[in-house]
């Protein structure tokens, strides 16, 4: 991975991202966890540690940790866009609507690949969705999941999201001419085996990109429903966050070794790179002075927008321009 402009270890606080790729069987809160006890045997200052959102634990992929300053970035990473490649298991609808649970709906319908590719379209741009039963949704005040686990109806309103885009990726046939472990490659959908056309798909694999709230399941079961079957998904990988993707993320033996090395450089990125969708808009240490003390510069001859105030190339602040007039939206105090 890219390490991103060195780190200033000692008793100074330390600000910037770790992008994990975290391992199927590990919660969110968990990574977090892990995320505080490196930088703890790293020899590093007492740091603030946030995650820029949750992760299902039967789920891998991208998970973006802020530390320090870019603690006040997670709201923003909890609004990004997302990408998901997810498999959806043909047949069977469980409880949970992935492997976790116990089966509740079972069908013999089996799709074909020109199917499923022609069902897609109806899921890609702006869609209503409902949001699985076990989600951490709140519900007169209790999550959704402890309502569903205690045998409780969930009542949960659906919700408008954004697919942006949808594909697949591969399949898998059934049937006599084709077990249910035999690949049938996909990522070419024209290239599949005459016997996966004709026997259906047991599994896809799609890959999605999509908006804040979207779940992944609940797509799953409705991609399933409208070719007039069951299903489940038994792969989940996030493999992109905003700007984060997989090519930037460490796994947790990296991140440990970094620790006990006592040099993170190697696993964090800097605050910015969190916000490489925002312009730099360099100011000189008045300004910079101006900022920090909350208070509003005039004149500026920038266009209006967002952007992230730097002095020197240090972040300063996320500010908002209009008409001239710059005011801050977020400060930090690197």
């Amino acid at each position: 991975m890219t390490s991103g402009s060195p780190l200033v270890h000692g008793s100074l606080p330390l600000s910037g991202w770790i992008i994990l790729d975290k391992p199927v069987g590990l919660g969110s809160t968990q990574a977090v966890g892990a995320v505080k006890r490196a930088v703890r045997e790293a020899g590093l200052s007492k740091t603030k540690v946030g995650h820029g959102g949750t992760l299902d634990p039967l789920a891998s992929g991208v998970l973006p940790i802020a530390l320090g300053e870019a603690t006040k970035l997670c709201g923003r990473m909890l609004d990004a866009t997302k990408a998901y490649d997810f498999t959806i298991r043909f047949g069977e609808e469980t409880s949970t609507l992935d492997a976790e649970s116990e089966v509740i709906a079972r069908s013999d319908v089996r799709p074909s690949m020109e199917q499923v590719l022609g069902v897609l379209p109806q899921f890609t741009g702006e869609i209503e969705q409902m949001p699985p039963a076990y989600s951490a949704l709140k519900v007169d005040g209790r999550r959704a999941y402890d309502l569903a686990r205690a045998g409780e109806d969930v009542a949960l309103k659906s919700r408008r999201i954004v697919v942006h885009s949808l594909s697949v990726q591969s399949g898998r046939s059934r049937g006599p001419n084709s077990s249910e472990g035999e690949e049938g490659l996909g990522s070419a959908p024209q290239g599949l085996s005459t016997s996966l056309e004709a026997n259906g798909l047991s599994d896809v694999t799609l890959s999605a990109t999509v908006s804040k709230g979207t779940y992944i399941r609940s797509l799953a079961r409705d991609i399933a429903w409208v070719l007039g079957t069951v299903g489940h998904v038994t792969m989940l990988r996030r493999t992109k966050a905003g700007p984060f993707t997989l090519e930037q993320a460490i796994s947790l033996d990296f991140l440990n070794e970094a620790a006990k090395s006592r040099r993170l450089d190697g696993a964090v990125l800097p605050l910015i790179a969190g916000l490489d969708d925002i312009p730099a808009l360099p100011i000189d240490p008045e300004q910079c002075r101006r900022l920090q003390h909350g208070q509003v510069l005039f004149g500026l001859p920038v266009s209006p927008g967002p952007y992230l105030a730097t002095d020197a190339g240090r972040p300063v602040a996320l500010v908002e321009v209009s008409e001239g007039v710059c005011k801050v939206v977020r400060g930090f105090n690197i």
